[in-house]
């Protein structure tokens, strides 16, 4: 039980339902939905497009969406619902423009965004309330606008660089000239006029009607590759999950074109350490986490791109095989020197929300525009703001996350899940763009190794290894920083808190439900 001396919060209770998100609203939205007699995807939709309005550094309906679900007594599903590169595209056509690097604000890293379809997807096909009803919320925020909060105005404030670029940007998000203080009310009306068009006629409207014209005539305006033909093609899919076995559980990830096979490589690693061991903020978990994340870091960015052009060996890395011949390779008493990833672009920005309702069906959701605001880029009839994952891809011509036509980036947004016995225990996950797999991969070990509550394992300190970096948190104390430094890591200060969890544990046993958000955005978790 945590010391109620001490700043923090408690975990989060409920026997009917429980939401846990990244902003109060979006809670809310997600808990009405359930009180009104919705399921567990009825809500996380309507949550999702809350966020969608509420936290556009973080998130929007011009972004992508990826998904686990998991009813009881059947698999836990995936949906990918991350969209292509232009047809049109290639590196040849780069090449032609004048164009060798990519450039986070550039037209040519706006890939279709798979949201939109997404949602709409889980609605008909698992749902029980029409869209309509899930997008009201987020309507009426954007209609009437929202307070600012403190995170988002910080954040929103170190972006107005990217928001002045280009006209119709800046009129939504600068309204005033400035980045909104906190309280402030932000109204984005173009946005709620979409909204409603799709509420209305359903998400085509947003791939083949007058949002999908306004959307390609504003990126070809600006040089872009993009047609009204690669957004009516998009469709979201479902696809097989992955997983592993963690401490007897089976840890659940979605597939590449996702990411999620380095949080499983990840984890067979630690599997094999008795982690508990060592103090939970310590120098030797610290520096075993490190190395484990450096090694999964490196063969991600080795392998894994969009499996439909060139094949990921997923198998390969997430066996028991490789994982001892790769703990051979980590030693308790120095850094390791020969693990250089690919050069990768960072990626910051998402939203993950879970929810799970009163006949335990869990939703792992999580919606990301990229870096903080996307591209910058706004198309002015419908107001909405494009994603950049298309700065995810790389210039390699033999590379299998190279750019290139109808081809989908290797993407970072990762929903988790745990089941135990066949039935989900666990519905979990963490923004923070490369930070996820390790991100996900502490949450796991706090509250399975160290037996920590749900809100406890989300409150710990963090760190991020990749490369030759290595970021802590402040609050990881001044003696492990210097132990990790004797042993050759490089740490330095994050400069942002390092991702955000959103977790819901179910209690089978009591029969409650678990929750815990964190605080380093503005996270709730709530049970009813």
């Amino acid at each position: 039980m945590r010391n109620f001396e001490s700043p923090g919060r408690s975990e989060a209770f409920g026997g009917n339902g429980m939401a846990a998100t990244t902003h109060p609203l979006a809670t809310l939205a997600a808990i009405d939905v359930l009180r009104d007699g919705g399921n567990a995807v009825d809500a996380a939709v309507a949550a999702g497009a809350m966020l969608a309005v509420v936290e556009p550094t973080q998130t929007g309906v011009g972004g992508d969406c990826f998904v686990l679900l998991k009813r009881e007594g059947q698999p836990v599903i995936a949906l990918n619902g991350s969209g292509a590169a232009p047809a049109a595209v290639s590196l040849g056509s780069l090449a032609k423009a004048g164009i060798r690097t990519l450039d986070p604000e550039s037209v040519h890293t706006v890939t279709v965004p798979g949201a939109v379809r997404s949602w709409a997807r889980l609605t008909e096909n698992h749902g029980t309330f029409d869209l309509a009803r899930l997008l009201a919320p987020a309507i009426a925020a954007a209609e009437n606008g929202y307070p600012v909060t403190e995170r988002l105005s910080r954040d929103w404030s170190r972006q107005v660089p990217k928001l002045s670029r280009l006209a119709a940007t800046t009129s939504v998000f600068l309204p005033a000239g400035e980045a909104p203080k906190p309280g402030q009310l932000h109204m984005q009306p173009a946005l709620a006029c979409a909204l409603k068009e799709v509420a209305a006629k359903g998400a085509d409207v947003f791939y083949e009607g007058w949002i999908a014209e306004s959307i390609v005539k504003t990126l070809r305006s600006l040089g872009g590759f993009h047609t009204l033909e690669d957004f009516t093609a998009f469709r979201p899919r479902y696809e097989t999950p992955i997983s592993t076995s963690y401490r007897g559980y089976e840890l659940w990830e979605c597939p590449p074109n996702g990411s999620g096979v380095a949080v499983l490589a990840m984890a067979n690693l630690l599997d094999r350490y008795n982690i508990a061991d060592f103090a939970p903020v310590s120098v030797e978990r610290y520096h075993l986490l490190s190395e484990i994340a450096r090694i999964g870091y490196a063969e991600r960015d080795a392998f894994v791109g969009d499996p439909d052009a060139a094949p990921v060996p997923v198998e390969r890395m997430k066996s028991s095989a490789r994982a001892d011949i790769l703990t051979g390779r980590i030693s308790q008493n120095s850094r390791l020197v020969d693990v250089v990833p690919v050069a990768m672009p960072e990626h910051k920005d998402t939203v993950f929300l879970s929810v799970v309702d009163k006949d335990r069906t869990a939703v792992s959701f999580i919606n990301s525009i990229f870096d903080d605001f996307g591209s910058g880029i706004v198309a002015p009839e419908c107001g909405v703001l494009l994603h950049n994952r298309g700065f995810g891809f790389v210039l390699e011509p033999d590379h299998p996350n190279t750019l290139a036509g109808g081809r989908r980036p290797m993407h970072t947004i990762l929903p988790a899940m745990l089941t135990r016995d066949g039935e989900c225990v666990l519905s979990f996950g963490v923004t923070g763009g490369h930070f996820q797999p390790i991100g996900q991969i502490q949450i796991l070990s706090n509250l399975l190794d160290y037996k920590m509550s749900v809100q406890e394992a989300i409150d710990q300190p963090r760190i991020f290894a990749r490369g030759d970096v290595l970021d802590v948190e402040g609050t990881v104390p001044a003696h492990v920083v210097e132990g990790l430094r004797a042993l050759g890591h490089r740490p330095t200060p994050a400069p942002n808190p390092l991702g955000t969890a959103q977790a819901i544990w179910i209690d089978r046993k009591r029969g409650v439900l678990r929750g815990g958000a964190d605080s380093r955005r503005d996270g709730v978790a709530l049970g009813y």
